[in-house]
């Protein structure tokens, strides 16, 4: 499991004094970036070998400012080509929101997906959570 703290801002909020729900999936991109770094170690825009295929996101409770917040980002499901990366949102030891993202292994100048390297399979599993325990 990857964590990331963030640091809520008065710009994230909504006119209800919630966190505005299209902060989440900025929030789940940016706590992606270790996961981008297995393909990509130097994040070189020019080599970059992923897409975002599919995203959901599933809100269980109100956000707010000004209170701890953490992302944690799993690996839920590893395929071929392709593999779903699962996160939530937790403040003050409650799950706020949750979702999966598919992502893609691409060639971008071919348009086409290829194979995750076998040794990245391996660092992805390292961060597999068991989906049954959600």
């Amino acid at each position: 499991m990857f964590t990331e703290a963030v640091r809520t801002r008065f710009s994230d909020t909504d006119a209800l004094g919630h966190i505005n729900n299209a902060m989440v999936p900025v929030w789940f991109e940016g706590a992606r970036d270790p996961i981008f770094r297995l393909f990509m170690p130097d994040l070189d825009l020019s080599s970059w070998h992923l897409i975002l295929a599919r995203m959901d996101v599933n809100f269980h409770a109100e956000m707010y400012y000004g209170k701890d917040t953490e992302v944690k980002t799993h690996i839920g499901r590893i395929g071929h080509s392709s593999f779903d990366v699962y996160q939530e949102v937790w403040q003050e030891g409650v799950k706020k929101a949750s979702g999966t993202a598919v992502m893609v292994h691409y060639h971008n100048r071919d348009k086409r997906s290829e194979p995750i390297p076998d040794v990245i399979k391996g660092q992805l599993s390292e961060h597999l959570i068991d989906m049954l325990e959600d």
